[in-house]
């Protein structure tokens, strides 16, 4: 929005120009939504608390988090309202990318709310069934996959692309829908999963945000693409814009996030935010960059899934508690331990991914 405003002030003075660079708006998207979430931030805390939206902790799990009970949570919309902000005032909305990104993200946060909203205002503790949760997902995941298939400009947008290796890309024909429906799906749901001790989801999010907008970067851009082997996809790199909003408002959200949290994220963040990063190795055909980063939401996951399967199939349970993380709690670490360990984990996956860029 403010690039057209620069747009006509260019006219005026050429010092102007710098507001055209993606490095100046991705930097100034960043400040504008830590300010937004770091202002916003106390206001919401107590609005929540006094309508006493807090969280409801399940009788099942470790103990230690009986006192977390009534914490106030949907702080998730903090880092919507931050990112929606950041996003439209300082990316070229011309840009189709952008707007898939922006309606995906924030159809999942919509979900998400409705389902926070079922289980602290009107006492559901199921919240949204597991069957409309997910034929919701579905929907936006879907025709997500369905537009940008069609709206396709090069080969290279619909290419599975393999790391490590130069020029192999595999064609994938309507497969791209599938793989694109799961990877923005899969991806949501992961982080939700991840989201269980405080801290623990947003900064793995952020740095595979950073991870994933460099990507971006250096897709949009002719030469650096040629130099590195990547696949060069036109506009692409305005999305690093998105992903600078996306860290700032969740370096602002993790301010009140951190143990002990003063506010948990809920679904409002956890299924928007996933479902973002699944977008944005969609669009920078980068999915198992995706995994490689995001390790530690895929362990999250299949710690779920082994667990579940191995109840049924043995009626022994694998894991002492799972996701994943509860399993160390039980094992004695303390809370900020899994949180911090995870995170270095998380740092670690984030250099391979990108050491992707060169080792082919």
């Amino acid at each position: 929005m403010l690039l057209y405003l620069t747009e006509y002030l260019m006219t005026l003075d050429s010092a102007f120009r710098v507001f055209q660079y993606l490095t100046m708006r991705a930097i100034l998207g960043a400040l504008t939504a830590l300010i937004i979430s770091l202002v916003i931030g106390p206001f919401m805390i107590k609005k929540l608390t006094r309508r006493k939206i807090g969280q409801c902790v399940r009788t099942d799990g470790p103990k230690t988090h009986f006192d977390k009970a009534g914490t106030p949570t949907m702080g998730g919309a903090l880092i919507l309202v931050a990112v929606g902000i950041s996003t439209l005032l300082w990316s070229n909305l011309d840009n189709r990318y952008v707007w898939v990104i922006f309606i995906v993200t924030m159809g999942f946060g919509i979900i998400g709310f409705v389902d926070d909203y079922k289980k602290v205002m009107l006492g559901n503790s199921d919240g949204l069934s597991a069957r409309a949760k997910y034929f919701w997902q579905s929907l936006i995941g879907m025709s997500a996959a369905v537009y940008l298939f069609v709206t396709a400009s090069t080969p290279a947008e619909t290419q599975f692309i393999v790391p490590f290796f130069k020029d192999v890309g595999i064609e994938m024909g309507w497969l791209y829908i599938v793989m694109t429906y799961f990877v923005i799906v899969g991806s949501s749901n992961a982080v939700n999963l991840t989201d269980g001790l405080d801290g623990l989801a947003i900064m793995p999010t952020i740095m595979v945000a950073a991870g994933l907008g460099i990507f971006a970067y250096l897709s949009g851009h002719v030469e650096f693409a040629k130099y590195l082997a990547i696949p060069f996809l036109p506009n692409s790199g305005e999305l690093i814009v998105f992903c600078a909003a996306l860290i700032g408002a969740g370096l602002g959200f993790l301010w009140f996030n951190t143990y002990p949290a003063m506010v948990f994220m809920g679904d409002v963040g956890a299924l928007s935010l996933g479902a973002a990063l699944g977008v944005l190795a969609v669009l920078v055909r980068q999915e198992i960059v995706l995994v490689i980063m995001g390790g530690v939401f895929v362990m999250e996951t299949l710690s779920v899934i082994i667990q579940v399967a191995s109840f049924k199939m043995t009626g022994k349970r694998v894991f002492r508690m799972a996701p994943l993380h509860h399993h160390f709690e039980l094992k004695g670490w303390p809370e900020p331990r899994v949180i911090v360990r995870f995170w270095i984990v998380t740092f670690i996956l984030v250099l391979i991914g990108l050491s992707t860029l060169k080792l082919r």
